[in-house]
């Protein structure tokens, strides 16, 4: 499964992901940092991903791992109480 920090890696530089996606590169190396990008630019990801022909980058991927993240933090949140 790829993590959100692994798509943005797919780019050569966390700037070009900012600017193909049209967000800041803070809010871009945030994101990476994270490990998160926001879903509001989910659809703007995939089609800047399209455009560099990067096929593996769909709503599903982003999806199943943001999925995959609440599920883990929900469980770590039970464990600790």
């Amino acid at each position: 499964m790829m993590k959100h920090s692994d798509i943005i890696d797919m780019w050569p530089t966390i700037a070009e992901f900012a600017s193909d996606v049209r967000v800041e590169y803070q809010a871009a190396r945030k994101m990476h940092e994270r490990d998160s990008i926001n879903s509001k630019h989910w659809y703007r990801v995939i089609e800047a991903a399209k455009i560099r022909e990067y096929s593996n980058v769909t709503l599903e991927a982003l999806a199943n791992y943001k999925a995959k993240r609440k599920s883990e933090t929900a469980f770590e949140n039970h464990t600790a109480a």
